[in-house]
């Protein structure tokens, strides 16, 4: 196998993970996870993209990004990314947003991405 390195930055305190540089959204979908302010943006942003790349690995040329910011008390993330050549955008669109709108999905990235009680 391949060696798997993923570029992970900070901006302006948003955290995000991609498989290239520059990390670039051709396409994308948002959530919120109230409450979710709390949760390690790193593990929410790992677990977002394993779902996600499970849900479009068969997208030719297809490189995740995934962006995870504090809004409040919430946590937004934007799930999306890049893609080399011709795509079904509303439909690589929906898949994205049946990914971040499961609930299953929702309650497992929570329960990796708690803050370690100290």
């Amino acid at each position: 196998m391949g060696q798997t390195r993923w570029h992970i930055f900070t901006e302006d305190g948003a955290l995000t993970l991609a498989r290239r540089m520059p990390a670039r959204f051709d396409v994308a979908a948002t959530t919120v996870i109230e409450g979710g302010a709390g949760l390690r943006k790193a593990r929410v942003a790992h677990q977002v993209r394993q779902d996600m790349w499970r849900a479009l690995q068969n997208l030719r040329g297809f490189a995740p990004v995934v962006r995870v910011r504090s809004s409040g008390d919430d946590l937004e993330i934007t799930a999306g990314g890049s893609v080399a050549g011709r795509f079904p955008k509303a439909e690589t669109e929906a898949r994205i947003r049946a990914v971040l709108d499961n609930e299953h999905h929702r309650a497992r990235w929570g329960r990796y991405a708690k803050e370690a009680k100290r």
